[in-house]
């Protein structure tokens, strides 16, 4: 073989070893973020999109959310909010304007938080939205 041609065969085989290793070492990453979160209970807050509903984006994340999240206290492992932009299916409405989930501990610690502020969380709506949300709690089995 020509030496640059065996130089060239050796550059790419190194890349594609390192290559290899760093999608095996994101693999390994992803997978055991799965296996963390595994047998947490999850509750989602769907606000579905309809003509003439309002979400205040701003006021969710930086107050609602928060509050929420504050009340929920050691249970709360961690949380998240999502923006509808689209649905699945083409030319058709989004389904949600919005989700916030909480991931916690057990439904037990959860509801324990939760229980005596319900009034307050719910009173809280209407500073960001006029949708009544759809909750969903399960358990994370993957």
């Amino acid at each position: 073989m020509k030496p640059r041609l065996v130089l060239s065969v050796l550059l790419l085989t190194a890349g594609f070893a390192a290559f290899s290793q760093q999608q095996q070492s994101r693999t390994a990453k992803e997978d055991h973020s799965a296996v963390d979160d595994k047998g947490l209970i999850k509750i989602a807050i769907m606000y579905p999109f309809a003509e003439g509903k309002t979400f205040n984006m701003a006021y969710y994340e930086t107050k609602h959310m928060p509050m929420v999240a504050g009340l929920l206290g050691s249970s709360l492992v961690k949380y998240s909010i999502e923006k509808g932009l689209a649905s699945g299916i083409p030319n058709q409405p989004m389904p949600y304007l919005a989700i916030g989930t909480f991931y916690v501990k057990s439904l037990a610690a959860y509801q324990a938080a939760i229980g005596p502020h319900r009034e307050a969380i719910r009173a809280d709506l209407a500073n960001y939205t006029n949708v009544a949300p759809v909750i969903l709690v399960s358990q994370v089995v993957r």
